[in-house]
């Protein structure tokens, strides 16, 4: 036994459970629950091992790449005692050394490849794949589980969740599939303490530096990449002898890996970053986290990133920022009330079911979570089903708009970008379910940390996507261009003033033309990136 530690009770009971299932005659599926600094990686190292010791290949999907690069050096460090060889796939990678990685999968001279979504790239192929580990769970679609899968039927599957999404949870309780769970804490771990407070330059100081006095280091979490550079500025200002640095899925692979090593190397002390930092890093030194504009994120990426200080045997504090309550949603209302009354230790798994009640269990059926139903969705069966059952009530529904767009540009996910059918048509899915901004924010940080840079067709999809949200929340039918004139029409539904559409005259000028039931912007000459500027400021007026 090369562990360092007493394993807890119920880590031996998980082991014990996931031994037994890897042994059964049909393929293992089962969720390994336990709270984050629980030791679910230590319980999957030990199922990677058996598999191993069978003559077996492991698969290790996780979301990010730091992450990858975090489970890299722990399985090597682990496993260094034994004749067990480890690699992995990620964009911290080049071409040539992923093309010879993959050539040593398939040919069976790698025992544990740890990826991203790398991993699910059509060319990946494993000499003798028998157990697939997925980190993380709630950061993955079952479109992409299935995926990997689908290349061995017989492979066994151990999920790790400190916050399992709501459908999974719900099938694990109805007992569709197998859930072990870790509850006992280690020796020593104390409970991080949650404060929900609005934005407070006095608070944000004194945590910071309180953290630096006693030697640790701070995570300074802001999820909106377009401003982030400007937070960053605004927290050296207020901690300005802090060693501060920054990090997001925009930033050069090579960049973004020597900054997370320096942190680990306690070489800086305050990070700025995306959610990035929210999957499984491991940084005992961290033990204060502030965490911007909380009520955007959602209950397992808050609990997540709750998850990355407290990891020592030293007290660490989270600060969920929040603007003024008055504007927040009841749902952000009681995602911060459960993740605050739920301080203690071990409250992850009870979050997961709050989160449950929150949210529902999810589309069942539908391609939110599942990507391979090509008719009708569970949630739009039931909307369907209730617009049906009104109108034999005589109950009168209003349609929802979905604005059509028709512009000139050049607007899709090439190929080259991402190579898998499935998982491309996953990420057209992802885009055309964006309901805000936000959404739209949160998506382009993951594609950025996926998949490296992206290309302008995808920038440009993006963009017409952005137009798209603005236009139904403004019930316009239509945004078409016409030789050269982008027509907006508006549904006779529409809420905005006459004087608001008059008053486009004073940001567009003489471009502008109004009409019965809507305008027209002259876009005569001007380039996709100028009438994408001038039709998007024309909306923004208008919202």
């Amino acid at each position: 036994n090369f562990f360092l530690y007493d394993e807890t009770p119920d880590q031996t009971r998980a082991i014990e459970e996931i031994k037994a299932g890897m042994e059964s005659e049909e393929p293992m599926d089962r969720l390994l629950c336990g709270d984050v600094g629980y030791g679910k990686t230590e319980v999957a190292m030990r199922a990677a091992f058996k598999a191993v010791y069978d003559n077996r290949q492991v698969a290790v999907l996780v979301p990010t790449t730091l992450l990858c690069d975090q489970h890299y050096r722990t399985f090597r460090q682990r496993f260094s005692a034994f004749p067990v060889t480890v690699d992995y796939l990620s964009r911290f990678k080049s071409k040539k050394e992923q093309t010879e990685t993959i050539r040593r999968a398939a040919k069976g001279e790698i025992d544990i490849l740890i990826g991203t979504h790398t991993l699910l790239k059509k060319d990946i192929g494993f000499h003798n794949l028998g157990l697939l580990i997925i980190d993380e769970e709630h950061r993955f679609g079952v479109a992409q589980k299935e995926k990997i899968k689908e290349i061995k039927k017989s492979v066994d599957v151990l999920t790790l969740s400190a916050t399992p999404i709501p459908r999974t949870l719900n099938m694990a309780l109805s007992g569709i599939r197998g859930m072990s769970l870790i509850e006992t804490p280690p020796e020593e771990r104390l409970a991080v303490r949650g404060v929900v407070s609005a934005f407070n330059d006095e608070l944000i100081r004194n945590a910071i530096e309180r953290e630096i006095e006693r030697g640790g280091q701070v995570y300074f979490v802001h999820n909106r990449i377009n401003n982030i550079e400007k937070v960053f500025s605004h927290v050296r200002k207020l901690v300005p002898d802090a060693r501060i640095s920054i990090a997001h899925g925009q930033v050069h692979e090579r960049e973004l890996e020597r900054t997370m090593q320096r942190f680990i190397n306690k070489e800086i002390d305050v990070l700025v970053s995306t959610t990035i930092i929210g999957s499984g890093l491991d940084i005992p030194d961290a033990n204060t986290i502030i965490i911007n504009r909380a009520d955007m994120i959602g209950l397992a990426d808050l609990y997540q990133l709750k998850g990355r200080v407290g990891r020592s045997n030293v007290r660490a504090y989270a600060y969920f920022l929040i603007p003024s309550e008055d504007i927040l949603t009841d749902e952000a209302k009681k995602r911060l009330q459960a993740i605050q009354d739920m301080s203690y230790l071990g409250a992850g798994f009870r979050l997961a079911v709050k989160d449950l009640e929150i949210r529902g269990t999810g589309n069942l059926l539908g391609h939110e979570q599942s990507g391979h139903i090509h008719a009708v969705g569970f949630d739009m069966y039931i909307g369907m089903l209730e617009k049906a059952v009104s109108e034999l009530r005589g109950i009168r529904i209003e349609e929802e708009i979905e604005p059509r767009i028709s512009l000139k540009v050049s607007a899709f996910i090439p190929e080259e970008f991402i190579e898998d059918v499935t998982l491309r048509l996953s990420v057209y899915r992802k885009i055309a379910s964006a309901k805000n901004h936000e959404d739209l924010d949160a998506l382009i940080e993951e594609l950025n940390d996926r998949f490296g840079h992206m290309p302008l067709e995808v920038q440009n999809l993006l963009d017409v996507m952005k137009l798209k949200i603005m236009a139904k929340k403004l019930l316009i039918t239509d945004i078409t261009d016409i030789s050269g004139r982008v027509r907006v029409t508006f549904s006779k539904n529409t809420q905005v003033s006459g004087e608001k559409i008059l008053g486009l005259y004073n940001i567009i000028g003489k471009r502008v033309r109004f009409l019965q039931d809507g305008f027209e912007i002259d876009v005569k000459n001007l380039m996709w990136d100028e009438t994408y500027k001038i039709t998007k400021e024309a909306l923004e007026k208008l919202c």
